[in-house]
């Protein structure tokens, strides 16, 4: 306790001693000895007889009015937003409120997180270990349509007992959501009609980044899989993460926890009433909701759709110094006096082979590297990509 308040007890403890010495004493002249008024005294003698000795300090001073207090009125219209959107917090919920009606003078993000969590809207979190962000070494994007993030999210059942199993696309810069679509199956034939109505709508992306997972990738060679080899021939760079990476593709991750949140629970009760949902959330999620990475704007302010329209597939060109060779109708690769198989996947599509020392080539589809070829003893054979 600072020096000062510690004299200031004291000299009230001296006055206590005093009363009690001469319980029938001139009061009001024992407080003019003191120092203090009557009410003063009185108050300290009902303090003692409350708190004990520690009555005798003085509390924190407590503002009767406070002139810059939310109303009620506020409040309450803030609780109706986050009634409106339960999942959301301080920040997106006071921009959803600015852009409703944008003269309204809405507290502080923080203010608004007081409000509701003494009106008993937040839940405590969980305590989450914190792991080290993974350096990517895949490509970073700037630019809307630089690179489409894909993937199923995982599959849940339905009401009638079905399985939904959600494609989604998603551009990595802007977090547009391009689609979500409920499907059947993870499958390519299922899988390519919907990034066909995408490619027609927005144009093409420049890469398009997946899991290891069908039908993005195979154990063909360079993990091409159908739905890749026809992005290539539309002039598209596939990428995949690396296995048991996910958060190389982590934008596209934490979307699909948002999407899980605010779409299956519950699960609806068929396959069409869950597309309504994902379709309701997907206007929301890109024309009105707030996102943290873009200044508190929803994506739809940042995107715009690619400058590169849906054209006819064509297969790859190489330039100089490649040796190009077509795969035989059963996936067969011949050169350098041998044969060798890699799979129907590329069957009579041409690959480019790069001379890097006398018995060893580079073995590209279009821009991607997808294996090696070595000569050894007069047998060939290719070797994957490290």
């Amino acid at each position: 306790m600072p020096w000062k308040e510690t004299r200031i007890v004291d000299q009230r403890i001296d006055f206590i001693a005093a009363v009690r010495q001469d319980p029938r004493g001139n009061f009001t002249r024992l407080c003019e000895r003191f120092g203090i008024s009557r009410q003063t005294g009185y108050a300290l003698i009902r303090r003692l007889h409350e708190r004990g000795a520690g009555g005798l300090e003085d509390g924190a001073p407590v503002a009767k009015h406070c002139p810059h207090k939310t109303s009620a009125e506020m409040e309450d219209r803030v609780i109706a937003m986050r009634k409106l959107h339960p999942l959301e917090g301080p920040k997106k919920l006071r921009d959803r409120m600015l852009a409703l009606e944008p003269e309204l003078a809405v507290p502080a993000a923080s203010t608004v997180g007081d409000i509701l969590q003494r009106r008993g809207q937040i839940r405590p979190r969980r305590t989450r270990i914190r792991v080290p962000p993974h350096a990517s070494p895949l490509e970073p994007c700037s630019e809307p349509n630089d690179l489409w993030c894909v993937d199923f999210k995982g599959h849940f059942a339905l009401g009638d007992g079905t399985r939904c199993h959600p494609l989604t696309m998603t551009d990595g810069a802007s977090r547009y959501l391009i689609t979500c679509e409920a499907l059947a199956a993870e499958r390519e034939v299922l899988a390519r009609p919907h990034f066909e109505r995408a490619f027609i709508e927005f144009g093409l992306p420049v890469r398009i980044r997946s899991d290891n997972g069908a039908p993005f990738a195979s154990k063909a060679i360079g993990g091409l899989s159908a739905l890749s080899v026809w992005w290539v021939q539309l002039g598209i760079t596939p990428e995949r993460i690396e296995p048991g990476q996910p958060q190389q593709n982590g934008r596209h991750e934490r979307f699909h926890r948002t999407l899980k949140d605010h779409t299956t629970k519950p699960p609806a009760e068929s396959m069409a009433a869950q597309q309504r949902c994902f379709d309701h959330f997907r206007r929301d999620y890109n024309e009105a909701r707030p996102h943290e990475a873009l200044a508190m704007k929803p994506p739809a302010s940042h995107y715009e759709p690619s400058w590169r329209p849906m054209r006819a597939p064509r297969e790859p060109s190489y330039g100089d110094g490649f040796e190009v060779r077509r795969i035989t109708e059963n996936g067969r690769l011949r050169f350098a006096g041998g044969s060798l198989y890699v799979g129907t996947i590329l069957a009579k599509q041409p690959l480019g082979l790069r001379q890097t020392d006398d018995d060893e080539w580079e073995v590209h589809y279009g821009p991607l590297l997808v294996g090696y070829a070595l000569k050894r003893g007069g047998a060939v054979r290719i070797e994957p990509v490290a």
